[in-house]
């Protein structure tokens, strides 16, 4: 017993530590990628390459000085930054990110818990996230932080039924709920035939892995969907009266944010932490799992750079209209094949 309870706490400060240092690089890997897409350097004065970026910017963000308005809704405007930040870490609880493996003699699940309903945690757990976001945008006594705040309520209104859809597909194929069992149903080769393909469900899901791809990018109110902040209407929107910690709680919230989507898409749609060489090497197995997650995070900045932001009637009519609709379809398709 004592022995589960320290391998536990091991792989929970694990991590924690993996995923906070992973925010922390992800924006200076969004300010290098959209910096040579758009002809520039990006950083490279703080450490050799600019890798010491991050570090310099959370410095400056711990001593700078705090900025509380005389209008704000003080036990709400302190709580909200908690309330967006600490769901983002929860979500990584289910994830496996690694083949079961020995270490030190003992064997060492790569899952912090296996959760037979891990599919339902996540989506419950993330759906916490906008509550910061309301809040913050309420009690910060400002129209912008207000506006920013109600519209991402209504986009995540909006966004979560497809994006809940988007997945059923996955799960009427493995027929379980356990991320670590999803997993697992993607060993093999594809469709038991097509030996040069693996079984992964983005080859059998694919209108379900854009349907994902998209809901998650609005659900992380990311570009070109960052209508809760929009810059060149509301300020900041729902952090526009925040500063220091509390604004770089919400900052890593969102890139944390970010992390678990990708790692909940690999695991979904690109086989989790499968990859070639597991038998002789199972180490290779989280290499693989970090590899999938940082493409998925290239194509969230990628699509920063390339496309302009939605007018916001257009992401409505886009998500009830377009996304949601053909959600449906994939589940209908998904479920006849599945029968027969």
């Amino acid at each position: 017993m004592l022995e589960m309870i320290i391998a536990s706490s091991i792989k929970v400060i694990v991590v924690i530590i993996a995923v906070l240092t992973g925010c922390a690089y992800s924006t200076y890997m969004e300010r290098k990628v959209i910096g040579h897409l758009q002809h520039r350097i990006g950083p490279s004065y703080a450490g050799p390459f600019g890798l010491l970026q991050p570090i310099a910017d959370a410095v400056k963000l711990i001593f700078k000085e705090e900025i509380i308005p005389d209008k704000v809704e003080r036990f709400t405007y302190s709580l909200a930054p908690i309330i967006a930040f600490i769901p983002s870490l929860l979500t990584f609880a289910v994830v496996p990110f690694g083949k079961d493996n020995q270490f030190f003699g003992f064997d060492v699940k790569m899952v912090i818990s296996d959760l037979n309903i891990g599919v339902l945690y996540v989506f419950a757990i993330t759906s916490l996230g906008i509550y910061g976001i309301v809040l913050a945008g309420w009690s910060s006594g400002s129209k912008y932080s207000l506006m920013g705040g109600i519209r991402s309520s209504a986009q995540m209104i909006s966004y979560e039924v497809s994006y809940g859809l988007s997945i059923i597909g996955v799960i009427l194929i493995a027929n379980t709920l356990s991320l670590r069992g999803i997993v697992d149903s993607q060993m093999g080769d594809l469709w038991g035939t097509i030996s040069f393909l693996p079984n992964w469900y983005i080859f059998s899901q694919p209108l379900g892995f854009l349907l994902y791809l998209t809901c998650a990018i609005a659900e992380t109110n990311r570009a070109p969907f960052d209508m809760a902040e929009a810059e060149s209407e509301l300020v900041a929107g729902y952090h526009t009266e925040y500063s220091s910690m509390r604004f770089s709680m919400f900052y890593i919230g969102e890139y944390a944010n970010m992390i678990a989507v990708s790692t909940i898409g690999a695991t979904l749609f690109l086989g989790g932490w499968h990859g070639p060489l597991l038998d002789t090497m199972p180490i290779l197995s989280i290499i693989y799992f970090v590899i999938k997650v940082v493409c998925f995070m290239f194509f969230y900045i990628w699509l920063r750079a390339t496309f302009p932001r939605f007018r916001y009637d257009q992401l409505m009519n886009f998500g009830w209209k377009v996304l949601l609709p053909l959600a449906l379809l994939n589940t209908m398709v998904t479920a006849f094949f599945v029968i027969l």
